[in-house]
Formats: structure tokens, C-alpha cells, sequence
């Protein structure tokens, strides 16, 4: 589907709001429809999907008749979303979140692996509406389709007009609860009521072990504050920099706290599946897991903003999961930890946009990705000094990782793009190899081994010099792998994980050619989808995170003021809300992939990390 298309019943990706309660996730549209949740976990079959097929469950509550609101916004600091809306008799508001609150016991719901905080999701969407002026006829509207649109089954009502209705499907129990009378029509559950100023009504839905939910209006307002209350709190123990990029850093730091399992510590990489990389393309994947390469950076940011508990439960999960035969980690997992992510489709859903097939599961997880190995002894290094002790349970995984690496280092991999084309010898899979084994060598220092440490180090020596032999083109720059001259932006890792100085030729030249010859209108794309055998047809947008990685390049080879000019454009294409999807598509200016997107807020705090220091330092030299 081109830009010049008759316009779509799919609003655009970046018109919805995320909520969260570190469990699940939901997207809730202009209109007031929550068109994406899965439940009781990101992972979970969806009970509203129709993000990916309108016919596949959603849930509305809003003035009736009246699709656009006159403004949309997170309140300050959480991830609760305040919809004010201008009706022809009225003015009305509507506050959304998937609620935390207390813990109070285990929970029965999604059980926990980890140590529980203080606060937990109370497995509960609250949905609350205050008439401010004149008056205001609401309406709801809920329509679950279980399992991914295939299981719909009938609500069951105390009597008409109740103010409560069960349903179960697909093995999952659920509850709604409101002020407002109810009556079943086909499908859904539907109710109407008129508000005049200063009265307030509210729904919520259910699915806790207990199905409790709000007991009246004041009930589910007090929710929500609480829910507000859980992440201004959270937010008020993160560093934040007194900068103009620390808006853009919070909610960064918002996305990457909602997107976190908090059961296990996971992130997940994306709240959704399937959502086209390529408008009505076959470029469409399931998201909903945690890769291993996403470690390095999630670490970074936490510890940068000093969410010290957030990075110990990540790197306990990256402890926990199991490795393959071979010793290594899988390049991702589920966010229970499973290792199986088989991949199907679901070829009876249109798919957002037409865009299709529909995904579940990840047919990647199986491959060989030689940059895991970096990725995680990064991580561990970083976790190891900032706690300043290297924890007895992860030196197996310091030295598995690093005999992995040392023993695949020379071979041909798929590649940081999970490309299903033929095995390469990608240039960023050495340089993550690198990194395994220098990274390993440093730990093995704070271990004392001095053995394993001059080993590791002299394979990062030999590693290092076959890039620079074989992933170096006649013109001085870092190619895509070792048989062709095409650019790849995942050469950028070469400047973040400081295979070569910034004041390197080969590296400056590197960042160079990449602004300038695989971008467009100053945006990175990945790679040119011509000169990649990738697996796959069709053209892609630019990446988000690319894009950031070349502001965070920039940074590192001194061109400072491209860096920020960069900056400005990226942080100009964020949603309304400030979210990001995994790519934009310049031409439309729309965002494409699936969203929001982790790997796009990570790297947006790591170069905004980089600018603040850049000006610190200056600024103290003055």
C-alpha cells in the first residue's frame, strides 16, 4: 500500500497510546478503543486484536458518536493516559491504565521467579470518566475475540441491566464491572449513560485469579491515582539530567519499564506482533520476546539512570535461561525464559493494513547469531563494575560465552538482522565477537585468572585484525560482511563498543558513508534491501534505532553538531505520546514496525546520554 492509498480503517501506529502494568500491555486508540491486549502477559493470545484485523475484538469507552478527541496525553511522568474530549453538549474526560498497586500475597496470576517489589499489577484495566462541563452521553462497548480473533464466546449477565458480566474463552476468565447498565448485542457488551457535569463513571476489566475490580466510581479513581502515584515514584529513583533531552529520557525510561516482565525481568522487545516493517508487506514479526543482543543496551540505559534493581533482575534472567548443547545462549527467549518459539501464522487475519502474514512466534530463534556472544559478556562486565563484584552464578556463563565465541568467531552467521538469506561473514558479528573476548579477558582480570585472561585477549587481538583485514573496503570503510562493499548501519557498533578510537580514519570514514550514503533525508536504513540477500521482498523503512546508534557514531568521531542536528529531526518524528516503532518511512512520515519499540527508546538514552556528557565536559572546561 502506497502513500497515495484511500485512507485505512487502521489508525496509524503512532496514534496509540501504550499502557502498561509491567505484566501485559495494551494500545489504545484515538477513538477510545483499546485495539491490542493480550492476557494475563505480553506473550499471551490477544483478547482484543483488532490491530491486526478490525473483526478481532476491541474495547470502547467514550462519548458515543464522537471519534476525535481534542487532545491525548500521558499524565506527567506515568504511563496513565487522560483523553479530553468536546462533544456538541459537553465536555468529558477519560483516564486509562492498567493498574498497580501494593502486593498483597503471590500472585496467582502470572507467578514470579524473581523477588517481588513492593508494588505489582493488580491484572486490571481501569477505565474512569468525568463530565467537566455541560453534559455527555458515554458509551461502552466491549468485544473480546480470544485467541487472536478465533474464540468468541458469550458474556453472561446477573440479569438485564446488570452492572456486572463474566465471560471466559481460550482458557481465560474475565470480568467487567461499571456504573453503567448493561445488555448484551451479538457479541459485546454494551451500555449507555448520560453524565452531567461533575459526575463521574468508570469500567474495568478483570482477569486476576480473584476477578476483583472497582466497587463504584471513587473506587476506580483511587485506582488510578495509585497507578499515577506507582510510576512517579518509580521515575523519582532514576537519574535524570537537568537538560532539555530529559523529557524525551523519562519517557524512554517509562517505555523500557512497562515493556519489562516483572515476574522473570525480561523485556520484551516490542509490545506487539506483526506489525509491517513494509506497508502490506511479508516484513512482519512476533516481538513479543527478549533478545539476548538487547542486553548490552538495556544494562546501559538502567545503570545510566541508576535503576540499579531493574539491571540486577535483567542480568538474573539472562543467568537463569538455558543454554543450547553447545554452551551457548540463544539470540532470544520467551519472557518465562522457554526456548521453543516456533513460528506460525494466522492466515485468516488480514493483518494491520493488509499487511500479511500475521505472525506468532519467532522462526529466528534457532539461528546462528555470532554477536550474542558480545552482547551478553558486555552486559556482564558492565553489571560486574557497577556492582563491583562478579557474581559466582554468572562466571559459567563469562566462560561459556567466551569458548563459544572463540570457536564460532571465524564462521558465517545470519547476522545482527536475522537476514534468511545465505550465511555471511558479517563484519558486526566479528566485531560483537570482539567484544566477547575482550570483554571476557577484562573479567577474567577481575576473576584473577591471568591464563584465561591472556588467552581471551590474544583471540580479541586476532579477531580485531582480521576485521580490519577483511571488513575494510579499498575506500577505508567498514562493509556490510566480506564479500561485498555494501554499507550496513550495524558497522555503527564499532564506535559504540570502541573497537577503534574515535580519532580512527577508518571510523570516521565508516560513520561518514553511512550519514551520508545510507540514509534518506538523514534517516539510516539498516541496509539497502537491493544489495542484501536478506531472505525477503520489498523495500523497508528507515530504523529507528539506527538512526540513534549514528547520533551516538557522530558523537564518538568529534562531528558533534551533525549529531545533533540528527537528533533534532529523530526526536521531532516521535509519536504524539513520544514512543517510537521500530522504523519510519520518510516519504510517508509515518512509523512502521512494531511498537513501541525497546531497542528504539534504548538507543535513544544512550545517545542522549552521550550529548549530555559531551556538553558536561565542555561546559567545565570552559
Amino acid at each position: 500500500m502506497d502513500s497515495n492509498s484511500p485512507a485505512s480503517p487502521f489508525p496509524p501506529i503512532a496514534q496509540y497510546a501504550f499502557l502498561s502494568d509491567c505484566h501485559t500491555g495494551a494500545l489504545v486508540a484515538p477513538d477510545g478503543s483499546v485495539d491490542w491486549l493480550c492476557a494475563p502477559r505480553f506473550d499471551s493470545p490477544s483478547v482484543f486484536g483488532s490491530l491486526l484485523d478490525r473483526g478481532a475484538g476491541y474495547f470502547r469507552f467514550a462519548p458515543y458518536g464522537i471519534n476525535v478527541p481534542t487532545s491525548r496525553a500521558y499524565e506527567p511522568g506515568t504511563n496513565v493516559l487522560v483523553t479530553t474530549w468536546h462533544t456538541p453538549t459537553g465536555w468529558l474526560e477519560i483516564r486509562d491504565a492498567l493498574t498497580m498497586a501494593p502486593r498483597e500475597g503471590p500472585d496467582e496470576t502470572t507467578p514470579h521467579t524473581r523477588p517481588p517489589a513492593d508494588d505489582d499489577a493488580e491484572h486490571l484495566l481501569v477505565r474512569t470518566a468525568t463530565c467537566l462541563e455541560g453534559s455527555v452521553e458515554i458509551e461502552l462497548v466491549c468485544d473480546p475475540a480470544f485467541d487472536y480473533g478465533r474464540t468468541r464466546e458469550p458474556w453472561e449477565l446477573d440479569a438485564a441491566g446488570s452492572h456486572t458480566a463474566d465471560i471466559t474463552g481460550a482458557g481465560l476468565a474475565m470480568r467487567l464491572n461499571t456504573t453503567l447498565a448493561l445488555g448484551v448485542e451479538g457479541d459485546a457488551l454494551r451500555g449507555r449513560h448520560s453524565l452531567s457535569a461533575g459526575d463521574s463513571a468508570f469500567c474495568s476489566l478483570s482477569w486476576a485469579a480473584s476477578l476483583d475490580g472497582p466497587t463504584d466510581a471513587a473506587d476506580a479513581h483511587a485506582r488510578i491515582a495509585a497507578t499515577r502515584d506507582f510510576w512517579r515514584r518509580w521515575l523519582g529513583r532514576a537519574r535524570m539530567p537537568d537538560h532539555r533531552l530529559r523529557p524525551y529520557i523519562e519517557r524512554s525510561a517509562l517505555v523500557i519499564k512497562g515493556l519489562t516482565y516483572m515476574p522473570t525481568g525480561a523485556t520484551v522487545a516490542a509490545l506487539t506482533t506483526s506489525l509491517p516493517e513494509t506497508p502490506g508487506g511479508e516484513r512482519n514479526w512476533d516481538y513479543r520476546y527478549t533478545w539476548m543482543r538487547d542486553s548490552t543496551f538495556t544494562l546501559q540505559a538502567l545503570h545510566y539512570l541508576l535503576l540499579d534493581w531493574e539491571a540486577d533482575e535483567f542480568m538474573q534472567f539472562v543467568a537463569d535461561v538455558e543454554a543450547n548443547e553447545d554452551g551457548a545462549l540463544q539470540i532470544m527467549y520467551g519472557i518465562d525464559g522457554r526456548r521453543d518459539l516456533t513460528e506460525s501464522t494466522r492466515d485468516e487475519l488480514s493483518g494491520y493494513q493488509d499487511a500479511r502474514p500475521v505472525r506468532l512466534g519467532n522462526g529466528a530463534f534457532d539461528q546462528r547469531q555470532n554477536d550474542v556472544f558480545g552482547s551478553v559478556l558486555d552486559s556482564i562486565l558492565l553489571h560486574t563494575r557497577r556492582s563491583e563484584r562478579l557474581p559466582e552464578r554468572l562466571w559459567p556463563i563469562v566462560r561459556s560465552q567466551a569458548e563459544c565465541a572463540a570457536a564460532v568467531w571465524q564462521e558465517p552467521d545470519q547476522g545482527i538482522w536475522e537476514a534468511r538469506g545465505k550465511p555471511q561473514h558479517y563484519v558486526s558479528s566479528k566485531i560483537m565477537c570482539w567484544v566477547a573476548m575482550d570483554r571476557a579477558a577484562q573479567l577474567a582480570a577481575i576473576r584473577g585468572e591471568p591464563d584465561l585472561e591472556a588467552s581471551w585477549a590474544a583471540t580479541a587481538t586476532e579477531i580485531k585484525a582480521d576485521i580490519l583485514e577483511h571488513g575494510v573496503s579499498d575506500r577505508g570503510v567498514l562493509r556490510q560482511h566480506y564479500d561485498t562493499d555494501a554499507l550496513d548501519a550495524s558497522t555503527l557498533l564499532a564506535a559504540h563498543f570502541g573497537l577503534l578510537p574515535g580519532t580512527d580514519d577508518r571510523l570516521h570514514a565508516s560513520v561518514l558513508a553511512i550519514a551520508d550514503e545510507l540514509s534518506e533525508n538523514g534517516f539510516v536504513l539498516r541496509y539497502k534491501t537491493d544489495e542484501t540477500d536478506d531472505g525477503m521482498s520489498g523495500k523497508e523503512g528507515t530504523f529507528v534505532i539506527c538512526s540513534f546508534w549514528l547520533v551516538s557514531a557522530l558523537m564518538v568521531v568529534g562531528e558533534n553538531q551533525r549529531a545533533l542536528d540528527l537528533m533534532e529531526r529523530l526526536l521531532r518524528i516521535a509519536s504524539p505520546f513520544g514512543l517510537y516503532a521500530e522504523e519510519f518511512e520518510v516519504d510517508a512520515a509515518r512509523h512502521l514496525g512494531n511498537f513501541p519499540q525497546a531497542f528504539s527508546h534504548l538507543a535513544l538514552i544512550e545517545a542522549s546520554a552521550r550529548i549530555v556528557l559531551a556538553e558536561r565536559v565542555q561546559e567545565m572546561s570552559l
